[in-house]
């Protein structure tokens, strides 16, 4: 079971990862050093990697969309590798019921979506695909924010 320092250390990366342990230490009223400590043991573990939200279109990115994959069993292996070499792909993830991955890609435009889609069909024979454009982020990577 994690420890209740664990989950305020959690929570407060969370919402912040670049606060300092010593504004985390104050306002959870955790020794800095046991939050030093929980840190350098849940990195690796609990914690995969810090990283950073970005607003795509505001970089020129206009096309964001999620798809779903159904595709021949023998040639999942190869799909999941081309995809997870692909530099449009942001997140990847094997899924279930009929289909047998979901992929977020971001691209400048729908023109390039297509093509990408296009240069992947010549490669590997997909079942089925779906495409659900991303209008407009409501929530996003807001569980355990305290």
């Amino acid at each position: 079971m994690i420890k209740q320092a664990d989950l305020k250390l959690i929570s407060a990366l969370r919402k912040n990862a670049r606060e300092s342990l010593t504004t985390i230490s104050r306002n959870s009223r955790i020794p800095i050093s046991t939050l030093f400590d929980r840190l350098k043991q849940q990195e690796g573990s609990i914690i995969m990697k810090h990283t950073t939200l970005l607003d795509f279109a505001k970089l020129g990115y206009n096309c964001r969309a999620n798809l779903l994959l159904g595709v021949e069993r023998e040639q999942r292996d190869k799909l999941i590798s081309y995809l997870k070499a692909h530099p449009a792909i942001n997140n990847l993830f094997k899924i279930n019921n009929g289909f047998d991955l979901m992929a977020e890609v971001v691209f400048n435009n729908v023109k390039e979506l297509e093509e990408f889609y296009e240069e992947m069909e010549k490669t590997f024979k997909i079942n089925e695909k779906k495409t659900f454009y991303v209008i407009d982020d409501i929530k996003r990577e807001a569980f355990m924010f305290g």
